[in-house]
């Protein structure tokens, strides 16, 4: 586990973080599911409830990458780390995009019948899994052992 050269300043930053992906988490949820706190005012699903859970996948996102970030402890930035952290931000786009399309006149609804359709919620789950990827790549491997002979 590569906590363990971290500094005391550097752990605490890193829960920290991990608290701002946590209530991201909470807040992606409620977007999701606004029947938890009784705040499911209308039938469809409105903007407001769309910028709530893409404003939590935003938190979790930059919780996330920043905790990664300080987990590296200034390890050199591999190729592999590099496509990860343009999959974080490709994938959060990608949510973004399918989430509004209908506002953003890309849809198939249009204003003011406008529904979160079938091929939205399959964008918005494909954004999240290529996030979660790139935040598995951005992941330090442990250092290999060098040996000698």
């Amino acid at each position: 586990m590569p906590l363990g050269n971290l500094r005391k300043n550097q752990i605490k930053w890193v829960q920290r973080f991990a608290l701002l992906g946590l209530a991201g988490l909470g807040a992606f949820v409620i977007g999701v599911e606004p029947d938890l706190i009784g705040m499911n005012l209308t039938p469809h699903v409105g903007f407001v409830q769309m910028s709530t859970w893409l404003a939590g996948l935003a938190a979790m996102l930059i919780g996330g990458y920043a905790a990664v970030r300080i987990i590296r402890n200034g390890r050199p930035t591999s190729l592999r780390a590099e496509i990860g952290v343009r999959l974080i931000a490709t994938g959060y786009v990608f949510s973004l995009v399918a989430s509004l399309a209908d506002y953003m006149g890309i849809g198939t609804q249009h204003f003011p019948n406008l529904s979160f359709g079938r091929i939205q919620v399959i964008g918005l789950a494909f954004g999240i899994v290529v996030s979660v990827v790139g935040l598995i790549l951005y992941w330090p491997h442990p250092r290999s052992p060098e040996t000698e002979e």
